[in-house]
């Protein structure tokens, strides 16, 4: 991407403002349905993995979604793209208003999700191209408040709304977004990058890779699976060759980027399970209705909130492995503590619920922000996006995979115990590995220099 291009930093805390707000917005719409899911499972007479589909649907075409997004920033004016992807985002809202039936809600979260997929681009950008790296942990800090508040807002609104009305209702709440429009064409630069053919043919190959692969995850289809291995090594072979490839290999030979991704991965993997399974978890052994299950998610999600900018600042200041290591360990007593209150009383599920969503708020913001300096100017762009993609195709593997566990297992309590057990496991065997491979690999990149000081010179 071209970066050359001088930009109006004075504009950074105005977009910053706004994107919190579309955030609000976006992660509402992921959210919502999240709570909703046990009540259109038993209206529709769908499984859980059924039913989990209104999910991962989303997951799937919004990680294609902001991948490409991402690398059409490399051409096109981010302003041009984001008014593009918010009038999709409604398209597919107004069409949901009207679904009655399983494969109308599909298509709908479809249209959306392929809409909302700008804004992981709008939220990575900004940060990046806007405020400079000493001021990126503070800005991120600022998105992760939008992200807590949605998670907060989200499922009390998808209670009430469903309680009071329909589910069919919350599909007019992304209709909200539109009123940031205005703004990002005000305040969003003009600049585009290099005017350069953009490699279709990897993108295609690229999205048809994820999705059947995923889809073979989720269906247990090996017809799936080798379509998707196909695409997959039709997709390697075209970035080796093409002029312009979509996706540049060079950016894979940055080993702390590649190990970065895979550890924030498996991070967001573990982070979406949980917004997905504690729905499950209320209503199976709680019996509480969806207005109960939000506000029983209500408090960890406030408190996250609040607490966004402190993550930010610590990033700032003491280095994004300080705040990785207070992260892990909010993750793994969150988890820990839930794994022994699964079936008592939601008082307790609420309040240890706070430390594992509080834990993977800080998680991000110290993933995000490491690999964001890891990356070179020209390389931010996809870069990023590919981070993006890797985390919701993450989530949709979770929720596809959890989905799955719970069919298996009937809702037995003491799958969500075990559920947690192993996600507090995944914690600690990811935490080490950065610490014993991630520091490792620094040092090596800058012998005599202490991680935290290198990651400022990056």
């Amino acid at each position: 991407m071209n970066t050359t291009v001088n930009t109006p930093r004075n504009n950074g805390p105005v977009l910053l403002r706004v994107l919190v707000f579309t955030l609000i917005i976006s992660v509402m719409n992921g959210t919502m349905f999240n709570v909703v899911l046990p009540a259109i499972s038993k209206e529709l007479n769908l499984s859980a993995s059924q039913g989990s589909w209104i999910v991962t649907s989303y997951l799937i075409v919004y990680a294609i979604g902001t991948v490409t997004f991402g690398k059409l920033t490399d051409k096109y004016k981010l302003k041009d793209l984001l008014t593009f992807g918010l009038l999709l985002l409604a398209a597919g809202s107004v069409l949901g208003m009207m679904a009655t039936q399983f494969w109308m809600i599909i298509m709908a979260r479809i249209v959306q999700a392929t809409g909302a997929s700008v804004i992981p681009a709008l939220s990575m950008i900004i940060p990046v191209r806007y405020f400079l790296p000493k001021e990126r942990g503070r800005a991120l800090g600022t998105t992760a408040i939008g992200t807590s508040l949605g998670a907060a807002l989200g499922p009390i609104i998808a209670g009430f709304v469903t309680s009071a009305l329909s589910w069919q209702f919350l599909f007019a709440i992304p209709l909200l977004a539109l009123v940031t429009l205005p703004f990002y064409r005000k305040y969003l630069d003009d600049q585009a990058g290099l005017d350069q053919k953009i490699d279709y043919m990897g993108g295609v190959l690229l999205a048809g890779s994820v999705a059947f692969l995923l889809l073979a995850l989720t269906n247990a289809n090996v017809y799936f699976l080798l379509s998707g291995a196909v695409a997959l090594i039709l997709f390697i072979f075209r970035i080796r060759h093409a002029a312009n490839p979509f996706v540049n290999p060079d950016i894979f030979r940055n080993k702390l980027y590649s190990l970065g991704i895979f550890i924030t991965f498996i991070m967001v993997a573990i982070g979406f399970s949980v917004p997905f399974t504690m729905p499950q978890l209320l209503a199976a052994l709680n019996d509480l209705s969806p207005a109960w299950i939000g506000l029983v998610m209500l408090p960890s999600a406030l408190i996250t909130a609040f607490f966004g900018r402190v993550g930010g600042r610590l990033a700032d200041r003491k280095g994004n492995a300080f705040l990785l290591y207070i992260a892990a360990a909010l993750l793994m007593v969150g988890f820990l503590c839930l794994s022994m209150v699964s079936g008592m009383s939601p008082v307790y599920i609420g309040f240890f619920l706070i430390f594992g969503i509080l834990g993977q708020s800080f998680m991000l913001i110290s993933l995000s922000n490491t690999i964001s300096q890891t990356l070179s100017k020209e390389q931010v762009g996809i870069g990023m996006g590919l981070l993006s993609m890797l985390n919701f195709i993450a989530g949709a593997v979770s929720t596809a995979v959890i989905g799955k566990v719970l069919d298996h297992n009937q809702g037995a309590p003491s799958v969500y115990s075990n559920i947690f057990l192993v996600l507090a496991v995944l914690v600690a065997a990811m935490t080490l590995l950065y610490y014993f491979q991630f520091r490792r690999s620094m040092q090596k990149r800058a012998p005599g220099h202490s991680f935290h000081k290198e990651e400022k010179e990056v």
